[in-house]
């Protein structure tokens, strides 16, 4: 399984549709909020995507839940669920819906972790990179062990890869 994540673009249509020409095999395409697009953009098509809190004039849901191989996938932006403190209320809310993996944005700070087998990502953001990262937007490749890699959107080159094993 490969998903494809980015996530806070703010109207950057340019690295979504590099992203998208090249990472041509995914098997699922995902968008955690702040694209500040209108739902029925054409770059957008294919793509599930949530409300940011930048999303003013769009009405996205504020989270999706989908399954793709065999794998729950919930998704949100993250501003509603404190995810710049802590993220126990996205444990929470992958419990309800008993997903194994979680998409969310908001921070502009990319990172993946894996909890009790739920595999919780944060993509980073595709434009307005904090902390001194760059900007990415991450593939997610499942087999046995998920490996989460942070691309940079503009060459594709990795920026970081993080490799889980599970047991």
């Amino acid at each position: 399984m490969k998903l494809v994540v980015m996530s806070d673009s703010h109207s950057d249509i340019n690295t979504i549709q590099a992203i998208r020409t090249r990472e041509t095999d995914a098997d699922a395409w995902f968008h955690c909020g702040d694209s500040e697009l209108a739902v029925d953009a054409d770059i957008l098509q294919g793509i599930e995507v949530v409300q940011g809190n930048c999303d003013w004039s769009a009405t996205f849901p504020e989270s999706v839940v989908a399954e793709v191989c065999e794998q729950k996938v919930l998704m949100v932006h993250g501003h509603q669920h404190g995810v710049k403190e802590s993220l126990m209320q996205l444990k929470y809310a992958a419990e309800q819906v008993n997903a194994s993996i979680v998409l969310f944005g908001h921070s502009h700070l990319y990172g993946a972790e894996l909890q009790d087998k739920v595999l919780y990502v944060n993509p980073g953001s595709t434009l307005l990179p904090r902390g001194g990262r760059v900007a990415t937007y991450a593939v997610i490749e499942y087999s046995d062990s998920p490996r989460v890699t942070f691309r940079n959107p503009d060459s594709g080159e990795a920026v970081e890869k993080v490799i889980f094993t599970t047991s």
